[in-house]
């Protein structure tokens, strides 16, 4: 499951965290928070990052007459 927790501290800072994305997912989906909010002050990167997507691979039998 893909979310985005977004937690506000008593003094105003904004802290998002992306949970059920591999790769630079994270970034792009939460993109639109990190506009609305404002400049981005630190970035954590955790180990999902730096998964690659998938990418499905077709295999081809090569064929003789």
């Amino acid at each position: 499951m893909k979310e985005i927790i977004v937690e506000v501290s008593m003094d105003g800072e904004i802290k998002l965290e992306t949970r059920g994305f591999k790769g630079k997912a994270c970034i792009e989906e939460s993109k639109f928070l990190k506009e609305v909010l404002g400049a981005e002050t630190l970035r954590e990167l955790t180990p999902a990052y730096y998964v690659e997507e998938e990418v499905a691979v077709k295999k081809y039998l090569p064929l003789c007459g």
